[in-house]
């Protein structure tokens, strides 16, 4: 980082891992100057999130983890012991405004100007039990009391509420949506999510960092690839792991291949609520093979546990590699012809047109990212801009749509199927000889950063760690905080028979930003 760029009292440490990020510990008029300056350059916040530190001396600590000018950049603040509060970052970062809740709600730290309503309190815990706490020991059941939680009212003639979840009419997880419309115009929306809440976060306090990729993979099934991989990545780089190249090379086609399964099934979804059952079907039997041959070669339909720290938990021999690159191929003809149906379908594309559209500058001052900001012209993708190898030798080409609508996220869906499906044949003719795992399982302390460009968008984690094993933090950050907002503001003016089919084409995570 150019040193002209620094306030001159500040040290910033370059951190080891994969991850390009400088790390600096901050008070609270850097902590702002900063994030003024981040933003000023179109920087973007990746996460913020607290953590208890009062063992090791330090109180209540904010962190904040921003790419601005093509640099990751962490930085900490110590917020204080009996009053912890930090200046808020939410008017310069829209994407802070729910972390800044979910840190008054976990940790009761605080900070002026924020939205006081909670976040993911639903009633569990007393008013001053807060979970992330290390001195937290459980809240027995009842000593928390729910209230009603206060939308935000739209008022006129003919305006009405309409109510849905948190419980719906089919598996999926649980989420409420509270419209206020005239007729079937929705004027606004508004979530309210957090009911989903496992303890995650808790339960890997007191879990030796070599064991909590098992736990850390269950977070979002859909996503276990992405998520075991950001773990593994920082678990290594507090650990001074280096990880064999045919484990890395495996690990990106881990996560192309997941990346594929969750489009596969999105893009059948998608035919689904836009009337074609024909669609629904194909990619439906489409995303089944797949995971079939998942289960058929990495022991797990959804690729749980293959991932682990210092590597992976299994390798490909040639027959393998053969049937794989033999799938793709078949999977990318049947694809196309797919695509040229939903294309010629006048029914399916008039429902996908101009729905839920959520234009370039809407989407970048909301801080989208991952599918949805590229669907809506915003050039994100770790891949590409920050590759961490082997991707830094693929150079994957980015996809990206300008429209913003149901029908730009179709597109993107598509594009990357076939980018994805071009990933997969290089690796396999490139892969690396040798190990696919080495020992990883002494911390040496310190932090570490893991980042992978899931399918939803940048699934990132962070560990904090000293000598001590039962001293270490893990942060674990879905991209569905970012986007979330985002369907809020894209339905508005749609009609709300049409909000499924928008909803389904962000299909964000409920579990992954309810740890």
């Amino acid at each position: 980082m150019p040193s002209d760029h620094l306030p001159p009292d500040m040290t910033w440490a370059r951190l080891p891992g994969p991850v390009p990020a400088d790390h600096a510990w901050v008070d609270c008029t850097q902590w702002r100057a900063l994030a003024v300056r981040w933003h000023a350059e179109g920087g973007q916040l990746v996460a913020l999130w607290g953590s208890d530190e009062r063992p090791a001396g330090r109180g209540f600590v904010v962190h904040a983890v921003v790419i601005a000018a093509g640099t990751w950049r962490w930085m900490s603040l110590a917020a204080g012991g009996d009053d912890p509060h930090f200046p808020a970052l939410s008017d310069l970062f829209r994407a802070a405004a729910r972390q800044e809740r979910a840190l008054f709600d976990l940790l009761g730290i605080s900070c002026a100007g924020r939205d006081t309503r909670p976040w993911l309190r639903h009633g569990a815990w007393g008013p001053a039990d807060f979970p992330l706490r290390r001195d937290f020991a459980g809240a027995p059941p009842g000593t928390g009391s729910a209230h009603p939680y206060p939308f935000v009212p739209v008022r006129g003639s003919g305006v009405h509420e309409i109510a849905v979840g948190p419980i719906h009419a089919g598996t999926i997880e649980p989420g409420h949506f509270r419209f206020s419309v005239v007729g079937d115009e929705i004027l606004r929306l508004e979530e309210r999510l957090g009911y989903t809440h496992k303890g995650v976060a808790k339960r890997l306090e007191g879990m030796p960092l070599a064991e909590g990729g098992r736990l850390v993979g269950r977070v979002c099934a859909d996503s276990t690839a992405a998520y075991a991989g950001a773990y593994a990545m920082a678990v290594e780089a507090v650990s001074a792991c280096v990880v064999p190249p045919r484990a890395l090379w495996l690990r990106a086609l881990l996560w192309e291949r997941e990346r594929i399964a969750n489009h596969l099934g999105d893009l059948g979804a998608l035919c689904q609520d836009g009337g074609l059952a024909f669609g629904h079907t194909q990619f439906g039997l489409l995303k089944e093979r797949w995971l079939q041959t998942h289960g058929r070669l990495f022991g797990h339909r959804y690729l749980m546990d293959v991932i682990v720290p210092g590597g992976v938990a299994c390798d490909l021999d040639p027959t393998a590699i053969a049937l794989l690159d033999g799938e793709c191929a078949t999977l990318l003809q049947t694809t196309r012809r797919l695509q040229h149906i939903i294309d010629d379908h006048a029914g399916l594309q008039e429902r996908f047109l101009g729905a839920g559209r959520l234009d370039e500058a809407q989407a970048r001052a909301m801080g989208a990212v991952g599918l949805a900001a590229r669907a809506s012209g915003i050039a994100s993708d770790l891949r590409v801009f920050s590759p961490s190898p082997p991707y830094d030798t693929l150079k994957t080409r980015i996809s990206m749509r300008p429209g913003g609508d149901v029908a730009a996220r179709v597109a993107v869906r598509f594009d990357e199927i076939y980018e994805s499906l071009r990933l997969i044949h290089t690796i396999l003719a490139l892969l690396p000889h040798g190990p696919v795992c080495v020992p990883c399982d002494h911390p040496q302390g310190g932090r570490g950063l893991g980042a992978v460009e899931g399918w939803r968008g940048v699934i990132l984690v962070a560990v904090t760690c000293t000598s001590s094993p039962e001293s270490h933090h893990v942060h674990i950050h879905d991209p569905s905080w970012q986007n979330w907002p985002l369907l809020e503001r894209a339905v508005l003016g749609e009609l709300v028979p049409d909000f499924p089919l928008i909803n389904k084409s962000f299909n964000l995570a409920y579990s992954g930003h309810d740890l």
